[in-house]
């Protein structure tokens, strides 16, 4: 155990993870309600059955939202930790209180009457939905990135995934598939079907996409004359851990030491720059790896 699990994470960490919360709603909240909502487009999750609600009954959106979300939040309360629950109780209110401003905002009235949603793209279904879907994943993966969610299937899929390797996008898609086939019922036509399923592949993969690759690693094997100062360079600046492995030659039958480093992707520059300032003759070599588990990378699951 590291003092860094002993206190926990800094103020400045903790600050910077709900910004990128508030940031991440905020993303998400604008793809729901500005192209998603008003197109009758269902995309899946807890906004799926809030838009279902919404058409059948004139229900607003943000309520269902917020209630459905605090009855799932309950039930998950024992599984998940209490930083992951204050930033998925941030997530809701925020979404919860945007849908309901965006939608007043959005709402227009027909010569006619009635009232609906405005269509900021015109008749444009499929740009919409596009758009919309778009920002839904980005904001979802920004969310998922600082250990918290919007609540509703990604309270159940991040509780699935604590404890078994599997994709958040996969474990989402799961649910959204059964929530999307029930929109059938607002329209009664096809493509409201398609273009829900569309959103759905869009969002799911692009979650998958932004996640993945943020957590992506790479491995390097560097041979070089001046293998200890890179290696303690790599220790100290980037505070990654480094093995030396011990080779030979196969033509020379010298002995050379060779350095093992596992790091982040995004890390790999640093690494680079070290070593063309140390030794600009070093053999290097740079690879992508599956996973990585251990400390500092991922931690192994069932």
């Amino acid at each position: 155990m590291t003092i860094k699990d002993i206190i926990g994470p800094s103020p400045w960490q903790l600050l910077r993870d709900y910004l990128q919360v508030l940031l991440g709603a905020t993303i998400y909240t604008l793809g729901y309600a500005v192209f998603l909502l008003p197109y009758k487009i269902v995309s899946g999750g807890v906004t799926g059955v809030a838009t279902i609600i919404f058409y059948l009954t004139g229900f607003p959106a943000g309520n269902t939202y917020f209630f459905v979300n605090i009855f799932l939040l309950i039930l998950a309360m024992h599984i998940l930790g209490w930083r992951y629950l204050v930033r998925t109780i941030m997530g809701i209110l925020f979404v919860s209180v945007g849908i309901g401003l965006l939608q007043s905002h959005l709402t227009e009235a027909l010569p006619d009457g009635t009232t609906q949603l405005m269509h900021i793209l015109g008749d444009q279904k499929f740009m919409a939905c596009v758009i919309g879907a778009f920002l839904e994943g980005l904001g979802l993966a920004t969310i998922f990135l600082a250990g918290g969610s919007t609540g509703g299937t990604d309270i159940i899929a991040s509780a699935i995934n604590k404890y078994w390797n599997i994709s958040l996008g996969r474990l989402l898609l799961m649910c959204d598939i059964v929530i999307i086939g029930l929109s059938y019922i607002i329209g009664h036509d096809i493509e409201t079907l398609v273009v829900g399923y569309l959103a759905m592949f869009i969002s799911t993969n692009f979650i998958d996409y932004i996640i993945n690759s943020a957590r992506q690693s790479v491995q390097f094997i560097i041979i070089s004359d001046r293998y200890e100062e890179i290696a303690t360079e790599v220790n100290t600046r980037l505070d990654r851990g480094v093995t030396v492995l011990m080779g030979e030659g196969f033509y020379s039958r010298e002995k050379r030491q060779v350095l093992l480093i596992l790091a982040k992707r995004y890390e790999s520059r640093s690494i680079f720059r070290l070593i063309k300032r140390l030794d600009p003759r070093a053999f290097v070599s740079m690879s992508n790896v599956e996973g990585v588990f251990g400390e500092g990378f991922d931690m192994i699951k069932k």
